[in-house]
């Protein structure tokens, strides 16, 4: 135990943000920079070591986070690198993006506010790489065999770097023009700044695995073909099909799904443009959605010097503590939560729905009309009399995802059998009907978290090895019927 006293001395503190309007005219992260280091050997004090440690059952990827905490403490920071690294492969990615599943089954948070995991996380894995503790893992003898690993987003690479260290020659197919799926080019520079994705292909590159961008499985290349040339394949292309708004005024200039939008902006940091061809400058910015990626868009709006921003939410408003009853700890809680991109400005409206656009004579967007909701007899309905228009000139659709491409013909090809929700099919061991596919990742799971994409990318590599070789010693931290705290 780190300090059997720590959760007694020591109150919980996170990573400072940089201030607003500093943050405001620069892409790069929030975070002040080394803000957490002077701080989290007390912060990792905190942690009880637990007799059951609900935050590994709250962790898709069964994370010890006790014994890294304890290193952490003594500063101790290459043993506490070697325990992170045991379950998770890119602790650099979850560190910052995870919504901390782990923290919310933090035994301590059942009456305090619990241990700052993630912060511990991310301080030890960046401390790594500061020290050089972070080095390619060449497999010492090669298998003769070959996997290819389709999509590069965290399941993806989460495979094909464990297949690769098994043994196995593999190479990931991508069909944008940079590897890291939605980390490159879903995910703002200042939640997470692509250099991390970088060092960490660099990494695989040394270690073996092949990378080849700019092609569309499906399309560039016959899935069929695809399976003749390699002993197994893992399809980890995520679910990549938006949810859609089908109301009047929809086909109206202006409103984009939010993944057309926020890679555009992720482009202009790559270098690709010098302002994004579509930006929000000046605009009147509507977003639909308030998860996440909602937020993404907030951040962004703001960013590139939005006139202002609203974000739209059909459902009421979360509370801002967890309920005794309907979310008791463990399980992770639905609560209002304040991102970054709340606090630099914008208005969150709840329990709102779009009934329908407005343009101007040139079919640009120019206002969205809405109503309010509620709950009768368990269905949203319209309540009358709360209709009103706000300014839309720029309008992101951030909905969620309704399962992968089924356009491209990857699915069909491969003739793979979907479940119930549209999602790839796969047993135990992630593979699909077709003897040798396997599937991980959004593409097999819907809709999910990053700590889940990984957990699954390492779970599938087990399952691939095994069915290459007979046994296999790589780790399989869930199966795809298993369901944590966090779902």
């Amino acid at each position: 135990m780190a300090d059997p006293k720590g959760f007694l001395n020591h109150g919980r503190e996170v990573a400072k943000s940089r201030p607003v309007d500093v943050r405001l005219k620069d892409w790069n992260e929030v975070y002040v920079p080394g803000s957490l280091l002077p701080i989290i050997s007390k912060q990792a004090s905190r942690c009880m070591d637990c007799g059951i440690p609900f935050c590994h059952n709250g962790c898709p990827l069964g994370n010890l986070i006790p014994e890294w905490n304890d290193y952490a403490y003594r500063e101790d920071w290459a043993a506490a690198q070697e325990r992170l690294h045991a379950t998770n492969n890119f602790p650099e990615f979850t560190g910052r993006l995870c919504p901390a599943p782990c923290e919310s089954a933090c035994v301590l948070g059942i009456n305090q506010p619990p241990v700052t995991i993630k912060n511990v996380e991310v301080s030890i894995i960046d401390k790594a790489w500061e020290t050089g503790d972070v080095a390619p893992q060449i497999p010492e003898r090669l298998s003769g065999k070959t996997v290819a690993v389709i999509g590069s987003g965290p399941a993806g690479l989460a495979a094909a770097q464990q297949l690769t260290r098994a043994g196995h020659t593999v190479a990931v197919y991508e069909r944008a023009d940079r590897i890291g799926g939605l980390l490159r080019y879903g995910i703002p520079e200042f939640k997470m700044e692509k250099r991390h994705i970088n060092r960490r292909i660099e990494q695989m590159r040394a270690e073996g695995t092949r990378f080849r961008t700019g092609v569309e499985i499906g399309r560039d290349l016959k899935a069929t073909d695809l399976k003749k040339r390699y002993d197994a394949v893992v399809i980890a292309a995520g679910a990549t099909t938006a949810r859609d708004l089908p109301v009047p005024g929809r086909e109206l200039k202006g409103i984009y799904q939010a993944m057309e939008y926020l890679p555009l902006a992720n482009k202009v940091q790559e270098g690709d443009y010098v302002t994004a061809p579509v930006s929000a400058e000046g605009k009147h910015v509507v977003v639909i959605g308030g998860g996440d990626t909602g937020a993404d868009c907030v951040g962004t709006a703001h960013r590139q010097g939005a006139a202002s921003v609203t974000q739209l939410e059909i459902m009421p408003r979360p509370n801002d503590e967890r309920h005794p009853t309907s979310q008791p700890w463990p399980t992770f809680p639905m609560l209002y939560k304040v991102t970054s991109a709340h606090e630099e400005g914008g208005e969150r409206v709840y329990s709102v729905s779009t009934t329908h656009f407005e343009g101007d004579e040139d079919g640009n967007v120019q206002w969205l009309h809405l109503s309010e909701v509620e709950f009768v007899d368990g269905k949203l309905t319209s309540k009358p009399g709360t209709e009103r228009k706000i300014p839309a000139q720029l309008v992101t659709l951030a909905m969620g995802f309704t399962g992968t491409d089924r356009e491209n013909g990857l699915v069909d090809q491969f003739g793979l059998d979907l479940d119930e929700r549209g999602n790839i099919a796969r047993d135990a061991d992630f593979q699909t009907n077709v003897p040798g596919v396997f599937v991980a990742g959004d593409a097999g799971r819907g809709q999910s978290l990053i700590v889940w994409a990984i957990a699954e990318g390492r779970s599938a590599a087990r399952g691939v090895d095994r069915h290459l070789t007979g046994a296999s010693d790589l780790p399989a931290p869930i199966r795809p019927t298993d369901r944590a705290l966090a779902v």
